[in-house]
């Protein structure tokens, strides 16, 4: 009775494998008795022995296997990319920071190859906490590299969150002392956060005392982190007070400093864009 059971068993999956397998090139190979594919001449059959009982079933052949795995590698192509979107949707608080990538980056700018270097040395960045300090005038270029830098990195399936200061001030504004202990925990699932624009924030004294929150954190964390800000380097190697100094000392242990000068870019844009429409009204 056992073996009738296992007979039907091996029956039934023999035809289950072969079921719609067969087409017209294919063939009996004269030796084994097996169906090869006539496409690629490799097995479609194979002889399995399950509790003594002998059956032929069906199997892939090389060129079915191969199509298997081409589907596979789609497949996984596919999660990868839609992985990396919702990366993007959750990492980059500003709509904008979506275009800020590399692709789009003027190469001639003095500092697109020390963003570039850090993206490609990141694993050692990381492994030493890290990060940078784009500082300079406004408009020359430091929000778009960080840009660049996130979405380089996300590109590598590797978290980023990117905001600002605002927006962190208003997340915590409304959280009672246990959950904004949990938010700013909750930052450090990022392998790199990037804040923008130190020094917009009002120099209140609760506005000073979240900015440290949020910076000391990240610095216990020994996670790296990357800041731009408008102002100088001398402000930040020669803060005010207490409140700014405690800050500034953990942004500058960690944060290499990188000088953006010269070329305003948002001028230039800006300009760019006055004349196109002057050129639509004058036609």
């Amino acid at each position: 009775m056992i073996g009738a059971d296992v007979d039907e068993v091996l029956k039934e999956m023999g035809n289950a494998a072969n079921k719609g397998m067969r087409v017209a090139d294919d063939y009996m190979d004269a030796e084994t008795g097996l169906l090869m594919c006539g496409k690629c001449h490799t097995k479609k059959q194979k002889k399995i022995s399950f509790l003594g009982v002998e059956r032929v079933v069906g199997c892939l052949c090389q060129c079915a296997a191969e199509e298997m795995e081409r589907e596979r590698e789609k497949y996984r192509t596919e999660e990868e990319l839609l992985h990396i979107r919702q990366m993007k949707s959750a990492g980059l608080q500003d709509s904008t920071f979506f275009d800020y990538t590399f692709a789009n980056c003027d190469e001639t700018h003095p500092c697109a190859k020390y963003a570039r270097r850090y993206v490609e040395h990141f694993a050692e960045f990381q492994k030493n906490g890290q990060g940078l300090l784009f500082w300079g005038n406004v408009g020359t270029g430091k929000t778009f590299l960080a840009g660049c830098i996130a979405n380089a990195l996300m590109e590598r399936n590797i978290p980023v969150l990117m905001t600002s200061f605002p927006k962190l001030l208003n997340a915590l504004g409304g959280l009672y002392s246990g959950e904004r202990n949990e938010y700013l925990k909750s930052l450090n699932q990022y392998r790199l956060l990037i804040i923008d624009d130190l020094g917009v924030e009002r120099g209140t004294p609760y506005v000073l005392e979240t900015v440290y929150l949020v910076i000391d954190e990240r610095y216990k964390s020994g996670k790296p982190f990357i800041i731009t800000t408008n102002l100088s380097l001398q402000e930040l190697q020669n803060p005010a007070d207490l409140e700014h100094g405690r800050i500034y000392d953990r942004i500058m242990e960690r944060c290499t400093p990188v000088a953006f000068s010269g070329r305003n870019y948002r001028t230039d844009k800006g300009r760019a864009n006055r004349e196109s429409v002057s050129d639509i009204l004058k036609e």
